[in-house]
């Protein structure tokens, strides 16, 4: 929400809940096709939170990020190839890697995480689940930045 005086109270992107996690949806949906790996929908979850600025501020309009995530049964041997590809594929379309680990095992398992630079939005990749007693998946996740359904007046701090 705020991150320094000069940009706490500048506009917010503006998008509906349905629309957002609509477009969560398919992102993770484009993710997985772009690593060849399959989803499993029993699995999403979507988490719309308030957003909290930097002085923990929590504004009344209506603003919200959403945590969205999905997982793919796919086995551990394919985690690496999965986020080398998306590495290689995100970064060429205005995403800035800011994690990243190939799978070794259980301990040091596979991660991606990028951030769009233009939007704010983060998008991951990364290996759930102990393998020794939860199973391994491989988790696809994004986050929106803090945003405004349309028609919100935005509160200003």
């Amino acid at each position: 929400m705020s991150q320094s005086d000069d940009s706490k109270n500048a506009p917010l992107p503006r998008m509906e809940k349905d629309a957002a996690l609509k477009w969560a949806k398919d992102y993770t949906a484009y993710m997985a096709r772009i690593a060849a790996v399959e989803l499993t929908p029993s699995t999403a979850k979507a988490h719309f939170e308030a957003c909290i600025g930097a002085n923990d501020e929590v504004a009344e309009d209506g603003r919200y990020s959403l945590f969205y995530y999905v997982n793919s049964p796919a086995p551990v041997t394919e985690h690496t190839r999965v986020v080398r590809t998306l590495r290689r594929e995100l970064s060429q379309e205005g995403y800035e890697v800011t994690g990243y680990r190939e799978f070794k095992d259980a301990y040091e398992s596979a991660v991606f995480r990028a951030n769009n630079k233009e939007n704010s939005y983060r998008v991951t990749a990364e290996t759930v689940g102990s393998g020794k007693t939860k199973p391994q998946a491989l988790s696809f996740s994004v986050r929106t930045p803090c945003m405004l359904p349309p028609g919100a007046k935005q509160q200003q701090f």
